[in-house]
């Protein structure tokens, strides 16, 4: 009796067709939470958002707007005495090369080294896997220092070299470890199964089936090593001598600092005022070109970025 209840039941709520499209009548509570929600992401954005914009704006407008505060939304006498200053200066195309040389070849060589050791790190059969893994591990926490690396480059002939931007960089073990969660949770073990049956061996699977599955991972992680080139000050710093090979970073910095040492040289009046009207609007103007082609560069990335951030954070 029981069973042919339960059966009726099931069967009439079959037949009750499903909408869609109707959905639950909102409370006033969940209205209330619903705008909280929305008024605290756009206070987020904003908050993100407009320090931007303001850089923006602030480097060709007045430089005595600026500092009054007068500068909110909208540019104020626009001037573009900043970025003539900047782009006049011949070591801006100097750095602009050595940084785009450095960006395309370091991402390039990481790439060949990331993508494939990730790979093999992915594979069970691997039996070594676990202790390489662990001792590319340690690196993260422990490293030779400052000092013993600079003797070490010196030793291998990298000091005021271009090398010294690509080679000892060629991977993050921080960004194998996420390639390597790709491979192990987002490419099925049924393909290389058929691959094996085909008579595919591991680098032609690798080559043929992993590589082409894997557009998002690899769009990630060369933005991650194209965005670290793009912004490698230090390395410049440090190991190069020579004006011709130091990259974008370090030759805005020293147009920055000889820009603030001449505002604060009177000796030359006839200049002065001049400089002084340009030194505000140089600091906001390096951020401008230092940060643009960055900028024109993510949005072409973004969909694979956020497939990317995601990799490993669901399991099973």
């Amino acid at each position: 009796m029981h069973d042919a209840t339960a059966v009726k039941a099931r069967e009439e709520s079959a037949a009750i067709p499903l909408n869609p499209k109707v959905r639950q009548k909102k409370t006033p509570a969940d209205w209330a939470v619903d705008i909280g929600i929305a008024a605290l992401l756009v206070l987020v954005v904003a908050a993100v958002v407009y320090p931007l914009w303001f850089i923006i704006i602030a480097s060709f407008s007045n430089p005595s707007a600026v500092a009054n505060g007068e500068i909110t939304f909208l540019p104020k006498d626009v001037t573009f005495a900043g970025y003539k200053q900047v782009f006049t200066d011949s070591r801006i195309w100097t750095g602009y090369r050595n940084t785009i040389i450095y960006s395309v070849f370091g991402t390039a060589l990481n790439m060949i080294v990331t993508m494939p050791l990730a790979f093999a790190l992915s594979r069970r059969e691997f039996r070594a896997r676990r202790f390489i893994m662990f001792m590319f591990t340690v690196t993260m926490f422990f490293s030779g220092g400052l000092i013993p690396t600079y003797l070490l480059y010196k030793d291998l002939g990298l000091l005021n070299s271009m090398l010294v931007f690509i080679i000892p960089g060629a991977v993050s073990v921080w960004n194998v470890i996420i390639a390597r969660s790709f491979f192990e949770t987002s490419i099925p073990e049924d393909l290389h199964d058929a691959a094996q049956i085909d008579g595919v061996n591991y680098l032609g699977y690798f080559m043929k089936i992993v590589l082409p599955l894997s557009g998002a991972i690899i769009a990630v992680i060369a933005l991650y090593y194209f965005v670290g080139h793009w912004n490698d000050y230090f390395t410049g710093l440090v190991y190069i001598r020579t004006a011709d090979k130091k990259p974008l970073q370090v030759v805005l910095q020293e147009i920055l600092l000889a820009n603030q040492s001449n505002k604060t040289n009177t000796s030359n009046i006839g200049t002065t005022s001049e400089i002084n009207q340009a030194a505000d609007q140089i600091k906001y103007g390096v951020i401008i070109v230092s940060t643009l082609p960055l900028l024109i560069i993510y949005p072409f990335l973004q969909k694979y970025f956020n497939k990317g951030v995601m990799i490993g954070a669901v399991k099973g």
